[in-house]
């Protein structure tokens, strides 16, 4: 199978689905990650937080977006190569952009038709109204752009047409102060990853720049990936909600919900101590 990601920020890929893009490399799947925006602007930590100190760095406070931006590549570089991602397509946009851009879709629909994807995941999108989210804005881009690439004419484009055969949304942002609804949409597919958990944290350890490595990088796993893992019947999970339908021949019923002991399953999935497994490495 081959898998794309598509992202607003060098991070997202990580955050979302670092641990799901492990298991399929794992598997000997491809992966192409494709990064709409720089992220020079996005939790720039290093440089906002030496402005702070008494005597600031100068070197640091002095950074160009043009620097704080290839210093974040370098650091999805070096997750890329902790979560088994074969291609990264850094399309550079400034990630000030609220709206769908026509030339980006444009790109993007390029990068689908160059790689023809089995599969994508994305950020799930909030609301297609939402602008203040560059998340969602993504997400919306890469919808256009799937319908795009669906009509390319080999005599008029240049290229045939591509048909995904499923987009998975990461991130359902729906959290426990939001009025919640049992009828509303929510994640119809976990991903256990218990057993990559320790790249995922690796993966996100190589953002200090972000200030996501260390504590951060552990608690997010813990308290996001802990609770879909729990509401999954696992110790780890990452959530997803399916773009398209899917079809079967009979009514699927997964190994894991086989082998599923409803009884006893709430200690099974309690038993990783994540910060002691994982533990930061403090003063290096």
């Amino acid at each position: 199978m081959k898998i794309m990601t598509c992202f607003a920020h060098p991070a997202d890929t990580v955050t979302n689905c670092g641990g799901t893009l492990a298991r399929h490399a794992d598997a000997g799947d491809e992966i192409v990650a494709v990064i709409l925006t720089h992220g020079g602007r996005i939790h720039p930590n290093k440089y906002a937080e030496e402005w702070r100190r008494e005597n600031p760095d100068d070197q640091i406070t002095a950074a160009s977006i043009l620097e704080i931006a290839e210093n974040k590549n370098r650091e999805l570089e070096r997750a890329a190569d902790v979560l088994g991602i074969g291609e990264l397509v850094l399309l550079d946009h400034d990630d000030t952009m609220a709206t769908v851009h026509e030339d980006v879709v444009e790109q993007v629909a390029e990068q689908i038709a160059i790689h023809a994807p089995d599969v994508i995941i994305a950020d799930y999108p909030q609301n297609p109204v939402v602008t203040l989210s560059s998340h969602t804005v993504a997400t919306m881009t890469l919808l256009a752009a799937l319908e795009r690439a669906q009509t390319f004419l080999r005599n008029v484009d240049g290229r045939a047409e591509v048909n995904v055969k499923q987009v998975f949304f990461s991130g359902n942002p729906v959290l426990v102060g939001d009025s919640l609804s049992a009828y509303g949409q929510r994640a119809d597919c976990y991903i256990d990853i218990t057993g990559t958990v320790g790249r995922k944290i690796a993966a996100m350890d190589c953002f200090p720049s972000q200030g996501y490595d260390g504590d951060f990088a552990r608690k997010v796993v813990e308290s996001n990936n802990g609770e879909h893992g729990r509401y999954a019947g696992v110790n780890f999970a990452e959530a997803y909600t399916r773009f398209r339908n899917e079809t079967h021949t009979l009514l699927p019923l997964t190994e894991h919900a086989r082998a599923q002991d409803y009884l006893t399953r709430h200690r099974d999935y309690s038993v990783i101590n994540l910060r002691e497994q994982f533990p930061v490495r403090r003063g290096e």
